[in-house]
């Protein structure tokens, strides 16, 4: 799951960036309107947006039409904002964003407030992935099979989502990395594949009776073990 923080303070950023991660999310973060902008605009698509209001370049509301505007109406917003006032938080409601919290405030209401949104109609499809044995829950970040919890590092959860979502479909090896890696995350070249392959003998270790496997030149796909 991908969210885009815009928010100018650096300190505050950087401390809420390394919260999300702990939450297995990949975490674009910006500090101006402009940037965020351009961020809007790439392929790459957003499952929910954080925003801070009071940008050096303007009002972070504005990027909430400019979302709507570039076919990703049903992204979630969730405005982070010093303004508490009643009328400061019908303005960012009646704009369109989703839920507004007032700084500061505590990553876990964050968090709760996200997965709040993200269930409703019209957002991300909240129902677990499945496959074989293996059960992946997109809100809590989670993988099970059975009850089993499969424990694995953030980039192995999130290379196992981006699988699942396109479950006996090829996910070409640039999706995946755009799918685990943040803007401006260094990425080794065999990282990738290091990542792969823990993760095949996690599931594997796990019995998820599903399969990992290798395109050449092209990226992975996972399917169904056969019986």
């Amino acid at each position: 799951m991908r969210v885009l923080l815009v928010e100018d303070e650096p300190e505050l950023a950087a401390a809420l960036s390394a919260a999300l991660r702990n939450y297995d999310l990949v975490v674009d973060h910006l500090s101006t309107i402009s940037d965020a902008e351009e961020a809007l605009r790439l392929p790459r698509g957003y499952d929910a947006l954080l925003l801070d209001r009071s940008l050096p370049d303007g009002d972070g509301l504005t990027l909430v039409k400019l979302a709507r505007e570039t076919g990703q109406g049903g992204v979630p917003v969730i405005m982070l904002t010093a303004r508490s006032e009643l009328h400061d938080r019908i303005e960012g409601l009646d704009e369109g964003a989703d839920d507004y919290i007032a700084k500061p405030f505590a990553v876990e209401e964050l968090m709760a407030r996200l997965r709040a949104v993200l269930r409703r109609p019209g957002t991300l499809d909240a129902k677990p992935l499945r496959m074989g044995e293996l059960r992946f829950d997109l809100l809590n970040r989670e993988a099970r099979v059975g009850e089993s919890l499969i424990e694995m590092p953030r980039r192995e959860l999130l290379v196992l989502e981006a699988l699942m979502r396109r479950a006996g479909r090829t996910v070409e090896r640039s999706s995946l990395e755009e799918a685990v890696y943040g803007l401006g995350d260094d990425i080794q070249s065999n990282a990738l594949d290091a990542h792969v392959s823990r993760l095949r003998r996690r599931l594997e270790a796990a019995a998820a009776g599903v399969e990992i496997h290798t395109i050449r030149g092209i990226g992975y796909l996972i399917r169904q073990t056969r019986a």
